[in-house]
């Protein structure tokens, strides 16, 4: 094995190969949706959409008559993890606050 020139990396004697048209695939994602209840105020629907979704309050608004409205809306889509994360903060704020608000996480189409 010959002796490196300065700035030169020693070779190890190991061979790499790099593999051609191998891609990487996006992960699954996942929506978070909202089912409207009798007991939750629009208030806290709105606050929480803002607050753990990152929606502006025009969409939040917009978001949560559309649960009122038809029973169910989406939040947001996400990765599986940071979608049952989100939906589980969401529960266990409800929870604390007296309210009896439900998400849920299913594959997006």
């Amino acid at each position: 094995m010959a002796k490196p020139k300065p700035g030169e990396e020693p070779d190890s004697g190991v061979a790499t190969a790099t593999r051609a048209g191998r891609k990487v695939r996006r992960p699954p994602l996942y929506k978070v949706l909202i089912h409207n209840d009798d007991y939750t105020t629009r208030e806290f629907v709105v606050f929480v959409l803002e607050a753990v979704f990152h929606h502006d309050q025009t969409e939040a608004t917009r978001i949560m008559w559309h649960v009122h409205t038809t029973g169910v809306g989406v939040a947001g889509v996400f990765t599986y993890e940071v979608a049952e994360t989100k939906a589980h903060k969401v529960e266990a704020l409800a929870r604390a606050n007296g309210f009896p608000l439900k998400l849920s996480v299913e594959p997006e189409e």
